[in-house]
């Protein structure tokens, strides 16, 4: 009997039928951890799923991805439903998977999860780039549905609240997948046109994923980017979205962000009273203040009798002056005495007094002698008296102890 004999592509096309026509491997659920994953530029997912003893690869394609809410990492583990199948090129079977939930929590709970700690690593929640809210707003701009009971109690409250304020209705999706696009082109329309103070961004309350929209990334981003201030006014008090974290201030309802963005008109009026009335009694207290300052120095005696005073100044100045007078006129007669007294020293030691009381200069060519050793004999020496001189011829020098008995 001859052997049939079967490529391998035959074969791997009769287990990749076998597979596929299981019942048990067409509507598989596999819990396990994820590892190897990869997002293909295609938008395809691969990975492995593995645990403690076997592991098994998986593809989950671009239709399906791009469904899934949260970012699948290496190990995290998760609950993947699919079918098993055989990839005829490589003869591997696989999973391939339609859809894809962290274990243990939602995939949408898991997104939010991601995308606040990411967004949060970003800077986006820093207090610092938070802006303030203007006390007084002009226009206040609402991003919602137009048909909600947020835009119409928001309308209510304002109206109530402070009717001079202009509303701007600036209708958007709040709801399904084309929502964020909507509430991104809302915020963009605002920033460009400007003339808005204010920005209430919202919708009334609804589950998890009605609520969505308001934790997608791209509005995320469209918040933070504002350059007017943005209120996130989501669903109830207990919700809490990724807007809320983004926004400058969140409010617990729609209701409520109306009434922290819109100033009571009546509250400022009575404001305005207060302020008055105390400027009124401050003003009152200061005048009669300064009124009875006027009225002493009135009273002042220097304003009654201003000559008084001048007559009384001017004795002053005249006793300053005799003062003045008598000090010069002693400091003068003083330096006029110490004066005569210096000329009549100087005197004392000018060299003609000297000469006056019998002595007398000795010049050898008009130059003074004051030792024998500056002349010779037959010197001729010029001899100056108090009344005139004597030219002489030197005869004889000596010592001067050598010959007392001549002196």
């Amino acid at each position: 009997m001859k052997a049939h004999i079967y490529s391998v592509s035959q074969i791997n096309k009769y287990i990749k039928k076998l597979l596929e026509n299981d019942v048990f491997l067409n509507d598989v659920f596999i819990e396990a951890e994820i590892s190897n994953f990869k997002a293909h530029g295609s938008g395809h997912f691969y990975f492995t799923l593995k645990d403690e003893y076997a592991s098994m690869n998986v593809v989950m394609y671009k239709s399906y991805a791009e469904k899934i809410k949260f970012s699948p990492e290496n190990g995290m583990k998760v609950t993947v439903y699919g079918y098993i199948s055989l990839y005829e090129k490589t003869g591997q079977y696989q999973l391939y998977a339609y859809i894809m939930e962290p274990t243990g929590k939602g995939a949408l709970y898991a997104a939010f999860e991601q995308l606040k700690e990411r967004l949060e690593k970003e800077g986006f929640f820093d207090v610092s780039k938070k802006k303030s809210l203007p006390k007084f707003p002009r226009r206040i701009a609402v991003i919602t549905s137009p048909t909600g009971a947020a835009v119409r109690d928001i309308i209510q409250i304002l109206n109530r609240r402070n009717p001079n304020i202009k509303l701007i209705i600036v209708p958007v999706l709040v709801q399904g997948d084309f929502a964020s696009k909507s509430i991104c082109d809302g915020l963009r329309l605002i920033n460009r046109y400007k003339n808005v103070d204010i920005i209430i961004l919202g919708r009334g309350g609804g589950s998890i994923e009605d609520l969505w929209c308001f934790n997608d990334e791209k509005v995320a981003r469209a918040v933070f980017k504002s350059k007017i201030p943005v209120i996130s006014a989501v669903g109830h008090e207990t919700d809490f979205t990724i807007t809320d974290f983004v926004a400058d201030f969140r409010a617990p309802t729609p209701s409520a962000a109306a009434e922290i963005a819109a100033p009571c008109l009546d509250d400022i009026k009575n404001n305005v009273l207060s302020l008055y009335e105390e400027l009124s009694y401050n003003f009152e207290n200061k005048k009669q203040k300064y009124e009875n300052r006027l009225k002493n120095i009135v009273d002042f005696s220097f304003f009654k009798y201003p000559l008084d005073r001048i007559h009384d100044m001017k004795k002053q100045i005249e006793k300053l002056y005799k003062d003045m007078d008598k000090v010069v006129s002693y400091k003068l007669e003083k330096n006029e005495i110490n004066f005569k007294n210096l000329v009549s020293r100087l005197e004392d030691f000018s060299p003609m007094n000297v000469i006056k009381r019998g002595f007398s200069l000795v010049y050898k060519d008009d130059e003074i002698i004051s030792s024998i050793n500056s002349v010779s004999e037959n010197d001729i020496i010029d001899i100056k008296l108090s009344d005139g001189y004597i030219k002489g011829k030197v005869i004889e020098k000596g010592d001067l102890n050598a010959k007392k008995e001549n002196f």
